[in-house]
C-alpha cells in the first residue's frame, strides 16, 4: 500500500461498492430488505449463489461479528507497534469509532439510531406470520426485541387464525428507509484500517510479530472488501447501500478532523522523538 492508505482504501471500497450496486440493478440480484411481503423469505438466489443466503460462512461468522474484528486487528496492530506508532490519539480514534458502532446499531438512549431513522421515514413493527403475511405491533416490541407468542401476548392475535403452540417471533422494523447496516460498518471498519496502517508504514523498523499483525489488518481489509461486494449485489435497495456508504464515510471522516491532538498534545512530539529515534538506529 502507499504511504497514505486512505486513498486506496476509499478508491476500493467506493469503486467495488458502486459496481455491486450498479450489478444488482442490471441483472436484479437484490433483495429489497425493508418489503415486509419478502423479507422472512429466501433469497431468490439462494440455492445458485452461495452469498445470496444469509448463512453463508463470510456473513454468519464475519460480517456479523465486524467491528468486533476490526477492534481486534486494530489492538492486535497497535499493541505490537514501534514506540513511535502507539500514540493516544489512534485509541482516542478507536474509541470514537467504536462509540459511533453502539449509537447506530445498539444503543442510542433507548433504540439505536439505524432503527430511529427505519420508524421516523414510515417504518413499521411487523411479525411474519407462518403464512407470510406481516401484521403490525407497536414499535416498543422492535426497540426491546421481544419474542413474540400467542401464548404470551394474546391481543395480539386476536383476529388472526390458529396459530401452532410452540410458534414464536421476534418483530422487525420494516417499510422505512433502511439503511444498510452492513455497507455503513464494512465501509467504516475498511476506512479505519487503512488509517491505522499508516503510522507503521512510517515506522523504519518492524518487530516480527507486528509483521503478522500488518498482515492480519491488510488481510481483514481484504475480507471486508470482498463481504462490501456481495452485500451490495444481493441485498437492500441501491439508494439504502447509498446511504449506507455516505454514513460509513461521514463516521470516519470523524476521527480525521485533529481534535485527538488537543486532547493529546504530547502525542505528536512523542511520535516525532521516537521516529528521529528509529532513523538514528538504521
Amino acid at each position: 500500500m502507499p504511504s497514505d492508505a486512505r486513498h486506496t482504501a476509499f478508491t476500493a471500497i467506493t469503486a467495488i461498492l458502486l459496481f455491486g450496486t450498479l450489478y444488482s440493478i442490471v441483472y436484479n440480484t437484490y433483495l429489497d430488505t425493508s418489503n415486509p411481503l419478502l423479507t422472512h423469505l429466501p433469497h431468490p438466489l439462494s440455492h445458485s449463489h452461495y452469498f445470496a443466503t444469509k448463512a453463508n460462512f463470510l456473513n454468519v461468522y464475519f460480517i456479523k461479528k465486524a467491528w468486533g474484528w476490526t477492534s481486534a486487528a486494530f489492538l492486535f496492530s497497535f499493541f505490537t507497534s514501534p514506540p513511535s506508532a502507539r500514540t493516544g490519539s489512534r485509541i482516542i480514534k478507536f474509541l470514537a469509532e467504536s462509540a459511533i458502532w453502539v449509537l447506530f446499531t445498539s444503543w442510542f438512549f433507548g433504540p439505536a439510531l439505524l432503527e430511529r431513522v427505519i420508524a421516523a421515514s414510515g417504518g413499521e413493527c411487523v411479525i411474519a406470520l407462518p403464512s407470510g403475511d406481516p401484521i403490525s405491533v407497536p414499535n416498543e416490541y422492535c426497540y426491546t426485541r421481544s419474542t413474540i407468542t400467542p401464548a404470551s401476548h394474546p391481543d395480539l392475535f386476536i383476529t388472526t387464525f390458529a396459530l401452532p403452540n410452540e410458534w414464536k417471533a421476534v418483530p422487525r422494523l420494516r417499510k422505512g428507509h433502511d439503511i444498510s447496516g452492513h455497507v455503513f460498518l464494512l465501509t467504516m471498519s475498511i476506512l479505519f484500517l487503512a488509517d491505522q496502517l499508516r503510522p507503521s508504514f512510517r515506522a523504519k523498523h518492524w518487530s516480527n510479530l507486528h509483521k503478522w499483525a500488518i498482515a492480519t489488518n491488510i488481510a481483514l481489509i481484504g475480507i471486508w472488501l470482498f463481504a462490501s461486494y456481495t452485500t451490495s449485489v444481493y441485498f437492500h435497495s441501491p439508494f439504502e447501500k447509498f446511504t449506507g456508504y455516505l454514513l460509513g464515510v461521514a463516521s470516519f471522516a470523524v476521527t480525521q478532523y485533529p481534535w485527538a491532538d488537543y486532547l493529546f498534545p504530547k502525542s505528536r512530539t512523542t511520535s516525532l522523538t521516537h521516529q528521529k529515534a528509529d532513523v538514528h538506529r538504521a
